[in-house]
């Protein structure tokens, strides 16, 4: 089944997701403390603000392939690396499931939209469940916001993964004028 599964990736598309993976891990430690400077006066979590930009590897991923089950993939290498490189800060073994969630929460709204990641609109809703759900989730977690305050957090994390989402369709739409590069079949 799993051998299925990526058998309907090329190796170039596979290496592709990689990068962004690696991407998203990588930018996260630069983007985080710079929002702190914004969120923490506001007693929102850092990480909700910057969400939309380091998760916005996870749709241009997609963007970029156009299959489902592409923000999955990402979002397991992201989870696999942090956990083997020992870089998962403060939420230990948890990093598998706040990492993984958001991939999952793409995937799944670009299923049922039937859209991969080919127009704004589901670029914007892609990186809207990306952020949104990893804030959720690491706010059951650890740190369990009351009401009003989730609230705020999770609207800061819509408009900042939306965002993400609009950057990441910018970015990737040019690049489907490659006469097929991205998107050769068999």
């Amino acid at each position: 089944m799993v051998k299925k599964f990526f058998s309907r990736f090329s190796t170039f598309e596979l290496i592709l997701l990689a990068l962004m993976a690696c991407l998203g891990i990588a930018t996260k430690p630069i983007i985080v403390p710079l929002t702190h400077i914004i969120t923490g006066p506001l007693f929102i979590p850092g990480g909700v603000i910057a969400g939309g930009f380091y998760m916005m590897w996870i749709v241009m991923g997609v963007a970029l392939v156009q299959k489902y089950g592409a923000a999955s993939i990402i979002a397991a290498v992201q989870a696999v690396v942090v956990m083997a490189l020992g870089i998962y800060g403060t939420h230990g073994f948890l990093s598998l499931f706040t990492y993984i969630l958001p991939g999952l929460a793409v995937d799944l709204v670009l299923l049922l939209s039937r859209h991969r990641g080919c127009c704004l609109a589901c670029c914007f809703a892609a990186g809207i469940a990306a952020n949104a759900s990893g804030t959720v989730l690491v706010n059951l977690v650890f740190f369990r916001l009351p009401l009003i305050p989730l609230l705020l957090s999770v609207s800061s994390a819509a408009l900042s993964g939306g965002l993400g989402g609009i950057i990441a369709y910018s970015v990737t739409k040019p690049l489907r004028g490659l006469g097929g590069l991205l998107h050769r079949r068999g």
